[in-house]
This record gives C-alpha cells, sequence and structure tokens, in this order.
C-alpha cells in the first residue's frame, strides 16, 4: 500500500523548479523579522534562503511594486514554502498568483505543479498515518484504476468491502471499475448491476448508481425499468444532464413524444453543447407536432456536429 502511495508522490514532488533549494533552509521554520525591501527578499529567496524572505514575500504579494515584481515575489514564494513544507504559505501564495494574474500561463504552470505537490504530500501522510485505513485502500485503488492496473484495483475495493461492507460509495466504484474493464468478461454487467444495487441499498440518495442502473437498464430495451431509476438520479442530482437524456430517450423510445419534451429541454440547457442532446429533443418536438422548434434544434445539432469534425486531425 505504502509503496503504491509513494512511487506516486515521488514522480510529483521532486519537481525540478524547485528542487535546487539547499536542503538547509527546507527544514528551518520562518521567523518574525522586519519587512524587507521586495528586491532584497526577491533575492535571498533565489539564493534559497527561505525563511529569511518569505514573509517579505508576502507583503510584496499584497502591495503596491510592480505586477512583474509581485509575479516575481508570488512564484519565489510557492517556490520556497514547498521547499520548507509550510503549505499555508503555499496555498496563500497560490491564491494571491490566481487573482493577481488568474491568464499568466508561467503562474498557471507554476501553480498546477504546487497543486501536484501539496496533493502528493497529502498522499504520503495518508499513506504513513493510515496505510490500512478505508481512505488510503480507495486512494490506492484510483491510482491503480487511473493507470489501467484493473485487478489491483478491484482487489483495493474488495479489501475495503471485507473491512466494511457498508462503506459508502465503494460499491459504485467497483461496478464502475467492472464497467470500464477491457477483461472483466462477459457477466461484466450484471456484475455491476448488482453492485449499483447494493449502493443504493445503502446510500438511497447515489445519483450516480440510478443513472448508472437506467443505462444499462435503457441499453437493454428495458425502458419501464430504466424511467424510474432516471428518475430518482434527477431527484437526488437536478443537474444531471445525462440522466435527463436517459429520461427522454426512453419516452422517446417509447413513442411518448410530448412528455419525452421537458427533460430533453431540461437536458439541452444543462449541456447545450452537446449534439445528442439537441438531436432527441429535435425528434421529440417534430413527431410531437412542432416542426418549427425542431428544425431550430436540428440545426443546432448540425452547427454542433460540423464544428466537432472542423476539430478532427486531418
Amino acid at each position: 500500500m505504502s509503496r503504491h502511495l509513494a512511487q506516486a508522490a515521488a514522480i510529483l514532488t521532486l519537481l525540478s523548479w524547485h528542487g535546487s533549494m539547499p536542503l538547509a533552509q527546507q527544514s528551518s521554520a520562518p521567523s518574525p523579522r522586519p519587512a524587507l525591501p521586495p528586491e532584497k527578499a526577491i533575492s535571498l529567496a533565489e539564493q534559497g534562503r527561505c525563511a529569511e524572505s518569505i514573509s517579505a514575500l508576502k507583503h510584496a504579494m499584497a502591495g503596491t511594486v510592480p505586477a512583474d515584481v509581485r509575479k516575481q515575489a508570488g512564484v519565489l514564494g510557492v517556490r520556497c514554502s514547498l521547499a520548507m513544507d509550510d503549505r499555508d504559505s503555499t496555498n496563500e501564495f497560490i491564491r494571491l498568483l490566481s487573482k493577481q494574474f488568474r491568464s499568466d500561463p508561467d503562474v498557471l504552470f507554476v501553480i498546477v505543479h504546487a497543486y501536484s505537490d501539496l496533493s502528493s504530500r497529502a498522499a504520503m501522510d495518508l499513506g504513513r498515518e493510515a496505510p490500512q485505513s478505508i481512505a488510503a485502500h480507495k486512494l490506492n485503488a484510483e491510482a491503480l484504476e487511473m493507470q489501467g492496473k484493473w485487478e489491483p484495483a478491484q482487489h483495493e475495493y474488495e479489501l475495503i468491502l471485507q473491512k466494511d461492507p457498508n462503506a459508502r460509495g465503494i460499491h459504485f466504484l467497483l461496478g464502475r471499475l467492472l464497467l470500464s474493464r477491457p477483461d472483466a468478461g462477459a457477466d461484466a454487467a450484471e456484475r455491476a448491476r448488482q453492485e449499483f444495487l447494493k449502493e443504493i441499498a445503502i446510500d438511497p440518495a447515489n445519483a450516480g448508481a440510478h443513472y448508472i442502473l437506467g443505462e444499462l437498464s435503457r441499453r437493454d430495451e428495458k425502458c419501464e425499468d430504466a424511467l424510474p431509476q432516471f428518475s430518482e438520479a434527477v431527484k437526488y442530482n437536478p443537474s444531471f444532464a445525462e440522466a435527463y437524456l436517459g429520461q427522454g430517450l426512453c419516452l422517446v423510445s417509447q413513442k411518448k413524444y410530448e412528455e419525452a419534451v421537458p427533460p430533453l429541454r431540461t437536458a439541452a440547457r444543462l449541456t447545450p453543447g452537446n449534439p445528442e442532446i439537441h438531436h432527441a429533443l429535435a425528434t421529440a418536438l417534430q413527431r410531437s407536432g412542432h416542426p418549427e422548434e425542431a428544425q431550430k434544434e436540428f440545426a443546432i445539432q448540425s452547427s454542433l456536429m460540423s464544428g466537432q469534425g472542423s476539430q478532427s486531425p486531418q
């Protein structure tokens, strides 16, 4: 368990852009000092003298100095605070940089790496402090799943359920893995269905589990089973566009075109860039006697499909 967490963290923590700072500074804690001029604080930080400069770097970020100086102070502040493992200061510098330089690519690059570093440090904390906890097994399973290591990821989820068969969310994650795993076998969909049913027995408000149960039934052409699941999904998550789409597609397949229009309109409002939704809505409108509105939706679908085609690799 700890080995996987350590491997994941090692990729992210030893970042080249702050790895050259002297180790002597990394264990030092900042001490209260009179505010230094921004240029002096920057010079000290560039020398790796982080404990002496970090407070002044914060003052520079909050001051009225030129933007290029504030940017340099913020970037050095992130690097210094990470080198000292001062996570509160790292978050403060990230907040200030995000507010003052939200579109600057260099700043965004630094922030991406800083968040990655903070994330991997927290993962290492979890692996060190509670390596056999449910949270640690779950984190490890998610990491393995992202790497396509389906068998060990499934094993981690199963270990959690051995510890606590009613652990909230784990049956859902296991069911999702079974549907994603390319070598899960011919019975994967049914095994996944059973996991989702177990999940909603534990947590009836799990909209994702209701939705996937609905989709599995819809694809089996069992809309009489799918529609109640889609209704539960949107009950617990009113912004669940895919569940409204599933509702609409089922109602269209049942030739209940007028009933299909409201959920499809909601889906289109929530995700206006999905051409499948506009096609389904256009079909429902056309077959329920609204040809002009249907043509508008078909036109939107065509425009979206053309846009997708123009972005495809040549």
